[in-house]
């Protein structure tokens, strides 16, 4: 059995019920396989793959709150801080019911070679809780996060652990759990990223994973000869990735016609009106029925379906595994010339060899959505100098961080023999720089 696999069993062996963290390893220990196979006998000596697949620490606690009606309601809270060897932990904190440990895992695994791929000096880190922030009052969420924050603070810190916001957790609550870190520990500083612009903030952290997402698609379609402009795109997700991936997209000359939400989706022939789903998910944060019954040209349906709609390139933005294998032979009938993934491993495994194997090109989520971790370290370097930069200004860096992660993805592609998989590509990139700071230091 090669070291890879005997790895793989391992985790699996050692983390039962944790299928999305599974796949996770899986998917990049495979990916690595020409580089592990170069450096066995050393990274088996090291240990280095199981350093690398094992957090350096995790954290599960419990969150009592008291709701409106004066009962109190106990949730669970989780941070996984896995890898620090090139900077502090660096990753979201989810609030939804599907989280489990497993889930933080695998996405706190992905985060180590995304932030590793933005070039900056930032680790890998990710939390959250089974808390549903939907249908909840202002004082309720706020109650849920400053008990959130009272054990989360003890682990956290600017220099240690900066946590940002991910799904179910956006401006109003960073800033709860902010003033409530600020009231524990007496100190101000960059501990959290997508704070308000009055305390902290930085310019472009609302749109950065959705327009980091477009900027390093339109990068793709340059390298091939080809533009946006023109384009048809479906996006699912109507949440802040897809807001501002539509948003984008536009903005380069490409039209998207889809948009989703748990419970169904948009078609918009005439495109997605972007100020208009704002309004629905940002202000009222009501459903797409809202949206339809507001847009003479667009259709309401329910369930699944954005996939089916003929597009020259799809954008998946909404959660992990949403895009499976059906879907895949439906975007590739109807012509999808590339997908690029806005969340976080929202396609399954087996449809993304069945998209590479049909000519689709294929960049995943770890190079594709980091313009989100990217711009929060940017704010974590805005915080460190006591400025803020303009839009402008952080707009530039953005966009010149993802055509850096192509190109650096393509190139590692190339150098093992697999041109054109911007999976491997984007492992390998991530991988290297990891394991060389690992070495490093040392066995720790």
């Amino acid at each position: 059995m090669s070291y890879v696999d005997e790895v793989i069993a391992k985790v699996i062996e050692q983390n039962p019920a944790e299928p999305e963290f599974h796949q996770a390893v899986t998917e990049v220990l495979e990916s690595l396989r020409p580089v592990i196979e170069a450096n066995e006998e050393a990274y088996k000596k090291d240990a280095l793959l199981e350093r690398i697949v094992n957090p350096e620490r995790q954290f599960k606690f419990r969150v009592p709150w008291v709701d409106d009606k004066g009962q109190v309601q106990v949730n669970t809270g989780y941070r996984v801080q896995f890898n620090s060897a090139i900077g502090p932990y660096k990753g979201g904190l989810r609030f939804h019911p599907s989280v489990n440990l497993g889930i933080i895992k695998f996405l706190g695994f992905e985060q180590i070679f995304k932030n590793s791929l933005t070039g900056l000096p930032i680790g890998g880190g990710k939390g959250g809780s089974d808390f549903d922030p939907k249908g909840k009052s202002d004082r309720e969420v706020m109650a849920f996060c400053q008990s959130f924050m009272t054990e989360l603070c003890k682990y956290i810190g600017a220099d240690t652990d900066v946590p940002a916001g991910d799904i179910g957790v956006g401006g109003r609550e960073i800033g709860y759990m902010f003033g409530q870190y600020k009231r524990i520990r007496g100190l101000y500083e960059g501990v959290l990223t997508g704070k308000g612009l009055t305390f902290g903030g930085s310019l472009v952290r609302t749109e950065a994973t959705g327009y980091g997402l477009l900027y390093i698609t339109e990068e793709l379609f340059k390298d091939h000869g080809e533009t946006l402009e023109g384009k048809t795109a479906v996006v699912s997700g109507a949440g802040n990735v897809a807001i501002y991936a539509i948003q984008k997209a536009h903005q380069l000359g490409a039209k998207v016609v889809t948009c989703s939400d748990s419970t169904g989706w948009i078609y918009d022939p005439e495109g997605i009106d972007v100020e208009l789903l704002k309004e629905v998910k940002e202000v009222k944060r009501a459903r797409l029925t809202e949206y339809a019954a507001a847009r003479p040209s667009a259709e309401y349906h329910e369930g699944r379906g954005v996939w089916q709609i003929p597009c020259d390139v799809a954008l998946p933005c909404a959660t992990q595994n949403e895009l499976h294998l059906d879907d895949a032979k439906q975007l590739v009938a109807n012509g999808c010339k590339a997908v690029c993934e806005g969340a976080n491993m929202p396609t399954t495994i087996d449809a993304t060899k069945y998209l590479q194997e049909n000519g689709v090109w294929f960049i995943g989520g770890k190079a594709s959505n980091a313009g989100g971790v990217a711009t929060s370290a940017l704010e974590m370097s805005q915080n460190s100098e006591r400025l803020s930069w303009t839009f402008e200004e952080v707009d530039k860096k953005l966009k010149d961080i993802m055509v850096n992660i192509y190109h650096n993805i393509d190139d590692a592609a190339k150098r093992y023999g697999c041109e054109g998989d911007y999976v491997v590509g984007a492992n390998i990139a991530g991988f290297e720089k990891v394991a060389e700071a690992m070495t490093a230091q040392g066995i720790c």
